[in-house]
């Protein structure tokens, strides 16, 4: 995936597209990126290949 956007831009657009997240759904440690991820694709009821799906779309925004 070719990354154009930065995580706050991400971070930023998310929030727009579901309301339901608020900042401290995007905090992680280093090296718990995946227990971030896991939270977010719980919280909006997708799975982690749907995530992923969703991030890929966010560079093409």
């Amino acid at each position: 995936m070719n990354i154009v956007r930065s995580w706050r831009e991400q971070k930023i657009i998310l929030k727009m597209w579901f309301p339901v997240l608020c900042d401290q759904d995007f905090l992680f440690e280093p090296g718990e990126r995946e227990n971030m991820l896991d939270r977010l694709a719980a919280k909006l009821s997708k799975t982690r290949a749907e995530l992923e799906k969703l991030f890929a779309e966010l560079q093409l925004y």
